[in-house]
């Protein structure tokens, strides 16, 4: 039996490896991480780039679930241009992995008080299931990083863009610039190597039933459009 501190190499080893989901060794994704880590005085510094080059250039869409390892693969997502949290987190993951840097998916299910009306019609709820961010081994320790809302759209609708700096973890604000209600942990799930597919799909077919789990779960429909609207509306 090795030491703790042998298993604990181990098994940061084993997560930087690529998986079909976590496609780190896709040369798309390869190319993507490594152009935005250039330049970086360190891994904190390059991880910390990488962050934001997911964050912003990947758009944020709730209406793109699909749940499958075709629509989870980090190179489906940057191939887009878009993702939801779980989508966005994979591939920020897999563009870790693909640096050599140790990565792992998070999931909580959270309560969002400022989706869109027709979101959350679409979902008959205002909890977010198996919401999902990356967490990165630097500097000695796990770091959590949520790079689901890109600054534009933040800027829309009035909410406070979640930074990284490496070192701190970043999770979703719970008020926004207003102070308003924003986002509320209820129910952590824990971390993984990989996309839980199945245990997702359980939680998705009970609780969202208009999902097409297979495809396009709520059909084609344009978030920052709604989003411009509702704004627009509220003013």
């Amino acid at each position: 039996m090795p030491g703790a501190a042998v298993q604990e190499t181990l098994n940061r080893d084993a997560l930087v490896r690529p998986t079909p989901i976590i496609d780190s060794a896709h040369p798309e994704v390869a190319a993507f991480a490594r152009r935005h880590a250039a330049g970086a005085d360190d891994e904190v510094d390059a991880a910390v780039r990488v962050y934001y080059a997911v964050r912003d250039r990947i758009r944020y869409n709730p209406y793109g679930v699909v749940v499958s390892v075709e629509g989870l693969r980090a190179s489906t997502t940057l191939a887009s241009g878009q993702g939801w949290c779980v989508a966005k987190a994979v591939l920020l993951a897999a563009c870790y992995r693909s640096l050599g840097l140790a990565a792992r998916l998070g999931f909580a299910d959270v309560r969002n008080h400022l989706s869109t009306a027709n979101l959350r019609a679409s979902m008959n709820t205002d909890l977010f299931y198996w919401h999902g961010y990356t967490t990165v081994y630097l500097g000695g320790r796990w770091v959590k990083a949520t790079p689901a809302f890109n600054v534009e759209l933040c800027e829309k609708f009035g909410l406070l863009p979640l930074e990284f700096d490496g070192r701190r973890d970043s999770l979703y604000h719970p008020f926004d610039r207003e102070g308003r209600r924003h986002m509320e942990y209820v129910n952590e799930r824990g971390e993984y190597d990989d996309a839980p597919l199945e245990a997702m799909m359980a939680t998705f077919r009970e609780k969202y039933p208009k999902m097409a789990l297979g495809g396009a779960a709520f059909g084609r429909r344009d978030f920052d459009a709604e989003v411009e609207a509702e704004v627009a509306a509220n003013d």
